[in-house]
């Protein structure tokens, strides 16, 4: 059968069981003691193949059972049919047989069909070539006999770690090299020139032609057909003699064929097609070609031992390990990509490589052989890691409160929180926000260990941790891109890598004005609204947007700054740079610069108010002045919720949503303008939308937590 995914004798590796036992490639075999049992299956019974099965008769092997499991028809179907066609015919052949140890190489479709029988009748599987990745749907069926098979034959460091990882049993893997490399190391000094004359015409010169062989991706024939199709065409631009080797019998190869056809490769003078080249012969070809073209696994592995350029197209062996001749076009979807990688690649020599083997392998994969006790146990044990104990059943991890940790980093405060799924806060930390980024930094690394530590204590169980910052953050790399100027040191932060690392938690950031919308939706008056908008008015104006029961990020992150709606064009500076905004008149900034004139004025205070000298006067003393009776305060804050207002009605005939929620410790202050502002400013069709005043207390936090909470219960953020 063939084992590889290359045209029969055009697949060193094959060669295994010829260097074993001293026969021909391309079969599968048995070993009763140490006589080998030859059975020929699958595309060596095809006469389109030019009967390779008697290669195997010429040297000296008997062949004990010639099967056809293919079933013709080149597409996906046929090759599950071909499995389970080989999968009804094999069980009555072992029988016969009856092997101590059955060889299985490769990832062949058909060699998953011969691994599952054995393991089914408890016949030991010798896997050769596991471990390794290509990059279709060969990966899946390479690491399928490996579960199967009892012993491991590998060809590189990194296949024998990969089988290791996969939980196979260290002592039962061999790394022994690729046993072709046994001939290919040996087989350049041969005479080659009678050889390339009779494949590709007395007139070519070693070096100055090429070798085409190309397959089917199983896992997308029909851009692996697009891509053939523009090869050929690459080749006949290139103008050189060529070998083109017929696709194997993968899905796919019948649109390939007719591709050759259509193109007259098989009538062209500067193509020679050939469905079958003897081994001996294959190797002088390649060794000696000016360039391989194509995407087998031959031009990856075996070619290197001869330090023959390669073109490598496509994904098919995208995972291989490969030397520095191959030049991988991995995105081959033009004539012209393919051309320059031929006038690239063409002519040159590279060192060999020996990646694959040393040329070693046979007597080392005879040793392991002989090593095999038959009398061991057949059942296979796998090696797997160790894992913590299982405690689902403890009665403290039932009644563990499942949490976040939420951190609020404000322009004076930075607050860690330890919040249940509830939404409840069952701990809260308060520290001063340092000025510079490394005291920031270390300060929350510091608080979020420490409060890590409590929840244990408190039974709480971290999901994760949730941080919500002023300024533009990108959330899906857990960045702060830019910060206000009420957060010193804090653009390009990565605040995701630092936490991770220590906690081993998974990490979520974004902008303050959104997590307070995400509060919103999960614990608030926006729990089960499929749109609303909240705005936050404290230091500054900020805001989140929910929309169809998402939050809108934007596509540069910098959606819902609703603070920065001009509301009048010659209003006062604000901080972003321009005039007129929301917050250059409604921020607790603006409130405050407007309390120090009217102090400075000696028109703040009024009866009944006092501001001690070492406290500096701030938006509250205003307020309070307000209260008391005093026209200008009250003048100033009627003029801050019109500015909000307008920027209200603005939102709703934009946005048009089912609910606006004013946050923040402004909020109570400002409602009862700005519902008189869109009674008179807005459109009738959105003055019945209701305006609210936030009931929660720490929406930062709640928001914060929220994006842990909800991603850990599958809510998609």
């Amino acid at each position: 059968m063939p084992t590889g995914d290359c045209s029969v004798a055009a697949k060193p590796r094959e060669q295994l069981l010829c260097s074993l036992f001293h026969t021909t490639p391309g079969y599968t075999a048995c070993a009763l003691g140490w006589k080998p049992m030859v059975i020929c299956r699958g595309s060596h019974a095809f006469k389109d193949l030019i009967n390779t099965y008697r290669m195997i008769e010429q040297d000296d092997f008997d062949i004990n059972t010639r099967l056809h499991t293919i079933v013709r028809g080149e597409d996906e179907a046929a090759m599950v049919e071909s499995v389970g066609l080989a999968l009804v015919k094999l069980p009555d052949v072992l029988n016969r047989l009856k092997p101590d140890i059955m060889i299985v190489h490769g990832d062949r479709f058909d060699a998953l069909a011969l691994a599952t029988s054995a393991a089914l009748m408890n016949i030991r599987i010798l896997h050769i070539e596991g471990g390794e990745v290509s990059g279709t749907i060969d990966d899946s069926i390479r690491h399928a006999i490996t579960k199967l098979a009892h012993y491991h034959v590998c060809c590189t460091r990194s296949a024998e770690q990969h089988l290791i990882s996969m939980c196979e049993d260290h002592d039962r893997i061999l790394l022994a090299g690729c046993p072709s490399y046994d001939k290919l190391l040996s087989a350049k000094n041969k005479d080659y020139m009678s050889i390339i004359r009779m494949w590709l015409g007395d007139d070519v010169k070693s070096k100055d032609y090429i070798v085409a062989l190309q397959h089917p991706v199983t896992t997308d024939i029909k851009h692996s057909i697009k891509m053939f199709e523009l090869t050929l065409d690459a080749l006949i631009s290139f103008n050189k003699r060529t070998l083109v080797l017929f696709p194997n019998i993968d899905a796919g190869s019948k649109e390939m064929v007719r591709v050759m056809r259509k193109k007259g490769i098989e009538h062209h003078p500067n193509f020679r097609a050939v469905k079958h080249v003897p081994f001996d012969q294959f190797i002088q070809l390649v060794a000696h070609a000016g360039c391989m073209i194509g995407n087998s696994s031959c031009g990856v592995r075996e070619v290197g031992a001869f330090g023959t350029p390669v073109i490598n197209l496509g994904t098919r062996q995208i995972g291989r390990e490969t030397g520095e001749n191959v030049l991988h076009v991995r995105d081959a979807d033009t004539q012209d990509k393919i051309l320059q990688a031929l006038h690239l690649q063409f002519g040159k020599q590279y060192p060999c490589s020996k990646i694959y083997g040393d040329g070693n392998a046979v007597p080392r994969i005879l040793k392991f052989l002989k090593s095999i006790d038959l009398q061991e146990p057949l059942q296979k044990k796998f090696c797997f890691p160790p894992v913590k104990e299982n405690i689902s059943q403890d009665i403290d991890h039932i009644l563990e409160t499942l949490s976040a940790l939420a951190v609020d980093l404000g322009g004076t405060n930075l607050r860690v929180a330890i919040v249940s799924m509830k939404g409840e806060i069952v701990k809260k930390y308060t520290q001063f926000n340092p000025k510079t980024y490394e005291e920031r930094i270390n300060l929350i690394l510091q608080m979020c260990v420490e409060a890590a530590a409590e929840a244990v204590k408190l039974n709480c169980r971290i999901l994760g941790v949730g941080i919500s910052t002023g300024g533009r953050v990108n959330p899906r790399e857990g960045i702060v891109l830019h910060s206000t100027k009420l957060i010193q040191e804090w653009n390009s932060v990565d605040l995701r890598t630092p936490l991770s690392d220590t906690l081993h938690l998974p990490v979520w950031v974004d902008n303050d004005g959104n997590c307070a919308a995400l509060a919103e939706r999960k614990f608030g008056q926006g729990k089960g609204l499929e749109n609303f908008v909240t705005l936050i008015t404290g230091t500054g104006i900020g805001g989140g947007i929910i929309h169809q029961h998402e939050l809108i990020h934007g596509s540069s992150f910098c959606a819902a700054e609703l603070g920065h709606l001009v509301v009048s064009l010659d209003g006062p500076d604000c901080s972003c740079g321009s005039h007129g905004c929301i917050e250059a008149y409604a921020s607790g900034m603006a409130l405050q610069r407007e309390a120090k004139k009217l102090h400075d004025e000696d028109l703040l205070l009024v009866e009944g108010m006092s501001v001690p000298k070492d406290e500096a006067v701030g938006a509250l003393h205003l307020i309070q002045a307000a209260k008391l009776g005093n026209a200008k305060a009250q003048s100033i804050l009627r003029t801050a919720g019109t500015a909000l207002g307008l920027g209200v009605v603005n939102i709703l005939h934009t946005m048009n949503p089912s609910l606006v929620i004013l946050s923040g410790v402004l909020a109570s202050h400002y409602i009862h303008i700005v519902k008189d502002i869109i009674r008179q400013q807005a459109l009738s069709s959105v003055q019945d939308v209701d305006v609210v005043v936030s009931d929660l207390v720490d929406p930062a936090l709640l928001g914060a937590a929220s994006m842990v909470l909800d991603y850990t219960t599958r809510r998609i953020y």
